[in-house]
């Protein structure tokens, strides 16, 4: 998942915890062997292979996920989509300057770019791409996916308490050992040690996506690794979007929605669903509030 994860869980023994772990990275192992679509052994693999010559059957667990994937983005209306992945081939985002693609060639690969045109039929378990040159990524959802599933794993295990960090998503359950509180650091946008502000998470995952890792340059305007599906282009003028939600997966996914969005209409967007909040810092470092979690904008 091209991700950083650190597990941890609150345990009286240092013998059972271990164990605990252990089961925590096997997960995620089994997990990146299943959705990576870098691993020639993959279902996402097998899926951008065939699914276009023929419906493809695929195991329950990937259809469940992708039809969890396609709810999301008829939820925020195709600003989330798992198939903006022939998108992400036409740009380098090595952090470092580069010339855009071509008109031609963004008008040309957005055709093959667009959830309603994948076909998933529960009667026979079955995926199938309507268009050539279409393929999926969940990189956009995959390690809240892991997140997740590990989370239960541990419930299921009697773990009282414990958090799964994925490169700085933070999923967590419980309290820490002292009994306070776990909380996540929002980093600062122009010192990644820094951190910005501090907030508590109860029972509750956060995810950012921000320009911070990937990116490029051109024309002195720096652009993120987040696509916008409807026009093909990379996203300027938002620094991070950082949402909190009950589910790791689901803050993974809207982090991308939001982005896509925009502050105003990304705000607006979060306010109208239950549990979830977000803070969105633009590139003039103003960072802005959703309802109910904070009640004035402010600057860094």
């Amino acid at each position: 998942m091209g991700s950083n994860f650190e597990l941890g869980v609150v345990h009286s023994k240092k013998s059972e915890a271990e164990k605990l772990l252990q089961i925590g990275v096997q997960e995620i192992t089994r997990i990146e062997n299943l959705l990576s679509e870098f691993i020639s052994t993959s279902t996402t693999n097998e899926i951008n292979t065939t699914a276009r010559q023929n419906p493809l059957l695929i195991n329950n667990e990937c259809f469940e996920l992708i039809s969890r994937s396609q709810n999301i983005s008829n939820l925020t209306k195709g600003c989330f989509d798992i198939s903006v992945s022939p998108l992400k081939k036409i740009y380098s985002f090595k952090n470092h300057f580069f010339n855009f693609p071509c008109h031609s060639e963004i008008i040309k690969t957005l055709q093959s770019v667009g959830y309603q045109k994948i076909e998933l039929s529960k009667e026979n378990q079955s995926i199938f791409f309507k268009i050539d040159g279409m393929k999926i990524s969940f990189s956009a959802i995959g390690k809240g996916y892991a997140a997740d599933k590990v989370k239960q794993l541990w419930i299921n295990e009697g773990v009282k308490s414990g958090y799964v960090n994925a490169s700085g998503d933070l999923t967590t359950f419980g309290s820490k050992a002292d009994g306070t509180q776990w909380k996540i650091g929002i980093r600062h946008p122009e010192n990644k040690n820094e951190i910005l502000m501090y907030v508590p998470l109860n029972e509750s995952s956060v995810a950012t996506s921000g320009n911070y890792e990937q990116f490029f340059l051109y024309n002195d305007i720096k652009y993120s690794h987040n696509i916008n599906p409807f026009t093909g282009m990379p996203i300027s003028g938002i620094k991070s979007v950082s949402v909190f939600s009950p589910s790791a997966e689901l803050s993974d996914a809207l982090a991308t929605a939001v982005y896509v969005m925009g502050k105003t209409n990304g705000i607006k967007f979060i306010n109208q669903l239950p549990h979830t909040y977000c803070i969105i810092i633009d590139d003039k470092n103003k960072v802005y509030f959703s309802k109910k979690m904070h009640y004035a904008e402010s600057s860094i």
